[in-house]
């Protein structure tokens, strides 16, 4: 973040502390309001029993790091190690959820949400990873479940959003086989203990994304940057994948299991027959690595010279083992991206060139404030893409944007370009389920401004405004406008003025 961002943002965090504080009851009068209009201009219904709902993740709320048993993480120590992240910002408070969990769900209940997707804290529940279990994590856990289901939400429960614990990174972490079985312990029980109030569980958030940033370009936790790595955590957890899915399976039989890819709307740079062949190979690799295994048993063909099944350490019985029939398909999207053919010919030796492909965001339309596309026919063509190809019901396990707006001297989070965000998609998420596919449920990412990882808070993607210093949520003109759409299940067929 440079000087004048700093300044800006800090001021505006000063012009927020100093606002009365919006407790549910004046807010209920004008929840609507905003988005009184948008119904004029015409609508598309949604079907039925559809499930509008939003998502956050343990680290990047929870904070209380160090709190009733909660042992190291991952991020913990990425986060505390200077020059990680941007800011020297870390998840030590983040949203202080841990304690403010009520009122957060209260402004879901307000926004008419039918469905929650939060994380669980691994290291909450076994502080080093393995043997002893942290009753105190259990217990946190009923508690927040059981004020998700009081105020009418369905609680879909990821068992992994990259919260790694430290004790575990020490001994290999992901590139060690011995994770998988680790993480099939927690699993089990941690579907003992809360199997009874949560039916529908995400064994992963975005595999593709913590083990690559994680072990191959070291962005994000634990921060290495070793191909091999990459390739070596990848295999271990596709089967942790499978191992938990059997282990979620054996307790509770009736449960949906599934797990939320990062997905990307995949355009070839040009027409030729070289870049729609890299598009498919990148597809291959950032798409449906982790997916392919599980519904097929095998990975999908993204390396020029053969997937390095050796370098993985593939070992007999493994496609077996891989193998989780999942019960729905969890889909993140945020962009697309446009990929090329590379230039030169992709070497034998394992490594991201290998694939023989370039990709860049593409930049034809409007950017959110991460510099991403906004690009919302993306959504219909990887829902079309996932329905077609793999016939499972699909939720969207996140979708969202993030944008710089801050409270006036009112209260009031006029973020207009995220209305028109999130109504552009839901368009298109519409179009594909009218062409035929199985959507299930949407969650917008997020309910909250929060801790986003290696940015620090320096991008907020929330549908509330947190005041950071102080803690104080402000719910964003987008939220009343999404609370409208989930009350009437409509989304209007063309732009109109909120």
């Amino acid at each position: 973040m440079n000087r004048r961002n700093f300044l800006a943002q800090t001021s505006a965090w000063a012009a927020a502390a100093a606002l009365p504080k919006l407790s549910g009851a004046s807010i209920l009068p004008t929840l609507n309001a905003v988005a009184e209009q948008t119904l004029a201009a015409g609508e598309i219904k949604f079907p039925k029993d559809f499930l509008w709902g939003t998502a956050t993740a343990a680290y990047q709320v929870e904070g209380a790091w160090n709190v009733d048993g909660r042992g190291e993480t991952v991020w913990d120590r990425f986060s505390h190690t200077p020059g990680n992240v941007k800011g020297a910002y870390t998840g030590d408070v983040a949203c202080d959820d841990y304690h403010r969990y009520p009122e957060d769900i209260a402004f879901m209940k307000q926004m008419n949400m039918r469905s929650y997707r939060y994380s669980i804290a691994w290291s909450r529940i076994q502080p080093t990873g393995e043997g002893a279990i942290n009753q105190k994590g259990i217990d946190y856990y009923k508690r927040l479940t059981d004020t998700v289901l009081k105020a009418g939400l369905r609680p879909l429960v990821t068992l992994y959003h990259w919260d790694l614990p430290q004790p575990l990174e020490d001994k290999g972490g992901w590139p060690n086989r011995d994770t998988a079985a680790r993480f099939a312990d927690y699993a089990e029980i941690a579907v003992k203990a809360l199997g009874d109030r949560i039916n529908t569980w995400a064994i992963f958030n975005e595999p593709w994304v913590f083990t690559y940033l994680g072990y191959g370009s070291g962005v994000h936790a634990p921060g290495k940057q070793d191909f091999d790595l990459f390739l070596k955590a990848s295999h271990t957890v596709n089967l942790a994948q499978g191992d938990a899915f059997r282990a979620i399976k054996a307790i509770a039989p009736k449960s949906k299991v599934g797990t939320a890819f990062s997905m990307s709307s995949t355009t070839p740079a040009t027409s030729s027959p070289e870049d729609a062949a890299a598009a498919k190979r990148f597809d291959a690799f950032n798409n449906v690595w982790f997916l392919e295994t599980a519904l097929r048993g095998h990975y999908p063909e993204a390396f020029v010279h053969g997937v390095p099944l050796e370098t993985m350490g593939f070992q007999s019985g493994d496609d077996k083992r891989m193998t989780a029939p999942l019960d729905y398909i969890g889909v993140n999207y945020y962009f697309r991206q446009i990929v090329a053919n590379l230039a030169t010919p992709a070497p034998a030796k394992p490594s991201y060139d290998a694939m023989g492909f370039n990709h860049y965001n593409g930049k034809e339309g409007p950017l959110t404030d991460f510099g991403w596309e906004v690009y919302p026919r993306g959504m219909y063509e990887i829902v079309q893409r996932v329905s077609k190809d793999y016939k499972l019901p699909i939720e969207i396990t996140e979708n969202g944007c993030s944008y710089g707006d801050y409270p006036d001297a009112s209260g009031r989070v006029a973020d207009v370009r995220r209305i028109q965000y999130y109504r552009e998609h839901l368009r298109e998420l519409a179009r594909a389920i009218q062409d035929g596919a199985d959507v299930r449920g949407y969650h917008s990412w997020s309910i909250l401004d929060n801790f986003e990882w290696s940015e620090g808070y320096t991008q907020r993607f929330g549908m509330v405004f947190v005041d950071f210093p102080t803690q104080r949520r402000f719910m964003k003109d987008s939220a009343k406008w999404y609370a409208r759409v989930a009350s009437t299940n409509t989304v209007e067929s063309t732009a109109a003025t909120t």
